[in-house]
């Protein structure tokens, strides 16, 4: 990239290496802008004579046509792309959806100076509409063998944020109590439905039980039977893992246990397993309150049907302390 002063007739072509402003302060021309034969005359008629210009030179890619190539390989699912003035491309959902995020890859991604890629949070619930990345390049120009190696990366290992939709979740709900069933869902419903609310979804299914290995079982059973995309438990009793009430109940169904202790505060104390492919999570004291706690975290991947591993909670300690 070169950069020099020419007279206004020679800058056909050639991008901007700064703002033009009218003499009111009003914005004329951006920084980084490829001046048009229009843009000649419109300089031409406000008087000026020479601009600060640069062009590119061989083996380089302007920063507009850098951020384009980069974010079509960044995301995937139901993203939309908006390029943006100034080298930058935003991504967008396009559906309520819940982002996946390769944090090593973008990493690696964002250790090269010349584009850099900003995301939400992994796991975290996004809206139709909200802005998920950003993609910016560089000023001006970015050297064509670079973007080339930083693309091929990203095709050959996949794209950095997935956007996995939230279709039609539903939630089936156990409120369990060693007394009485009727008194946990008495105690959480309201917090139930507030916290459901949050990911556009709702309660589909539930039932009360007496906090015993066999009613809880035949409970589990029951919900399974309606399909639903995930289970939660909500007990008044703190678990002591896979030994306690609802953990053998758990297991007597056929429950493969995935993670006990979640690195997370509220909410150390979370269980989560898998029937076939679908998550029961029992997380006592996550529904007392509103106010975030590990359910929030792991809820919305599985809304979108993404099964999360015992690792993956493992991760979730960068960040957990949430309040």
């Amino acid at each position: 990239m070169r950069a020099q002063t020419v007279d206004v007739r020679e800058s056909t072509g050639r991008i901007l290496c700064c703002t033009i402003f009218k003499p009111g302060g009003r914005k004329l021309l951006a920084k980084g802008h490829l001046l048009s034969e229009d843009d000649v005359k419109l300089l031409q008629f406000e008087g000026l004579d020479e601009v600060w210009v640069t062009e590119l030179e061989e083996g380089e890619v302007g920063e507009d046509e850098a951020v384009r190539q980069m974010s079509a390989e960044v995301g995937c699912g139901c993203v939309e792309i908006r390029l943006a003035a100034g080298g930058r491309a935003n991504l967008f959902a396009t559906e309520d959806c819940c982002l996946l995020v390769d944090d090593e890859l973008l990493r690696r991604i964002n250790c090269v100076a010349s584009v850099v890629i900003a995301t939400n949070l992994n796991f975290s619930f996004a809206r139709a509409g909200q802005r998920i990345a950003t993609v910016k390049s560089a000023p001006f120009a970015v050297a064509r063998a670079q973007l080339e190696a930083l693309t091929n990366i990203l095709r050959e290992q996949g794209p950095i944020l997935q956007a996995r939709p939230l279709r039609v979740p539903s939630v089936g709900v156990l409120y369990s109590d060693p007394v009485h069933g009727g008194k946990s869902q008495q105690l959480f419903e309201a917090v139930m439905f507030q916290r459901l609310d949050r990911f556009g979804t709702r309660r589909s299914y539930s039932l009360a039980v007496t906090e015993d290995e066999i009613p809880v079982a035949r409970c589990l059973q029951h919900l399974l039977k309606a399909k639903p995309t995930a289970i939660l438990v909500a007990s008044t009793t703190a678990p002591a893992g896979p030994e306690d009430v609802v953990g053998r109940a758990m297991l007597r169904i056929g429950c493969h246990i995935e993670r006990f202790l979640a690195p997370v505060e509220p909410g150390n104390l979370m269980m989560l397993g898998y029937s076939e492919e679908v998550p029961i999570v029992s997380a006592p004291g996550c529904f007392r309150s509103v106010k975030p706690n590990v359910v929030d975290l792991v809820l919305p991947p599985m809304l979108a049907r993404y099964r999360i591993s015992g690792w993956e909670v493992a991760c979730l300690g960068h960040g957990g302390l949430l309040g």
